[in-house]
């Protein structure tokens, strides 16, 4: 990585840049981004599903929401709207997220 053009001071040629978050693309982005999502959704009292990591839980009187992570996509659900409307000021209140409105049903499966 090179410094820009006119950041560099006379008296510091030799100096590198430190970077202080990861940059999108870069290897270790995903692991960064799984970290600190991790870490918003714990201290807000969800807890991991033991056995698939990308599902978070809560329970709020007596009600119940579930996120569901992909990569940098999540699905929030309950039976509650008012609970997901608050889950969703809580992560709009932490990253910058764009809502996709509600998901649809593309195929059912048939047993």
């Amino acid at each position: 990585m090179t410094k820009s053009e006119g950041c560099v001071a006379p008296d510091q040629k030799e100096k590198v840049c430190k970077l202080l978050k990861s940059l999108y693309g870069l290897k270790q982005a995903p692991k960064n981004w799984d970290a600190k999502l991790d870490n918003v959704l714990h201290c807000a009292s969800f807890s991991t599903n033991d056995v698939d990591k990308c599902l978070y839980s809560r329970s709020e009187n007596g009600e119940c929401v579930i996120i569901c992570l992909y990569v940098d996509d999540m699905l929030i659900f309950c039976t509650c709207n008012d609970i997901v409307f608050k889950t969703k000021l809580f992560l709009e209140s932490k990253f910058k997220m764009k809502d996709m409105g509600e998901a649809s049903v593309l195929y059912e499966l048939k047993l």
